[in-house]
């Protein structure tokens, strides 16, 4: 099984940022234990603060990867483009949140990422991304 996971701005800073919502961990080092988790799985990484290099990230791998795990960050809240990306390409999608956005600000309780995702996942940390991948076995 090949998955890829998309983050989106500002999660470069994952371990430095904001650490009572987002916690203290890298996600580089996250990533790390994940994929010792899911030794099966090809789980590839790529992280963008650039609204069009998602889109484009998106295209390149919308078509013969077995699942996208997306964490478009702010985008999620403001990106049509976005979730017409995942409108047009086949390789179904999940939308990952770190921390429950229903209980943060009123802008981060909509997205334009839902409606297209086979699901969402939010609020269980960085948990979040072990539910996703174990929702494509």
């Amino acid at each position: 099984m090949k998955l890829i996971i998309i983050n989106g701005p500002n999660l470069n800073l994952l371990g430095k940022r904001e650490p009572e919502i987002y916690g203290s961990q890298t996600f580089e080092d996250y990533l790390e234990k994940l994929q010792q988790k899911f030794k099966n799985v090809s789980i590839e990484y790529y992280q963008s603060n650039v609204e069009g290099e998602i889109i484009n990230k998106l295209h390149e791998k919308g078509f013969d990867y077995d699942g996208i795990i997306l964490n478009a960050g702010a985008y999620t809240h403001t990106s049509v483009g976005i979730g017409d990306a995942i409108k047009g390409i086949s390789t179904p999608v999940v939308e990952v949140h770190i921390s429950n956005t229903f209980g943060r600000e009123a802008f981060r309780h909509q997205s334009y990422i839902s409606p297209n995702a086979k699901g969402v996942i939010l609020g269980f940390g960085m948990q979040s991304y072990d539910l996703a991948v174990e929702s494509f076995m």
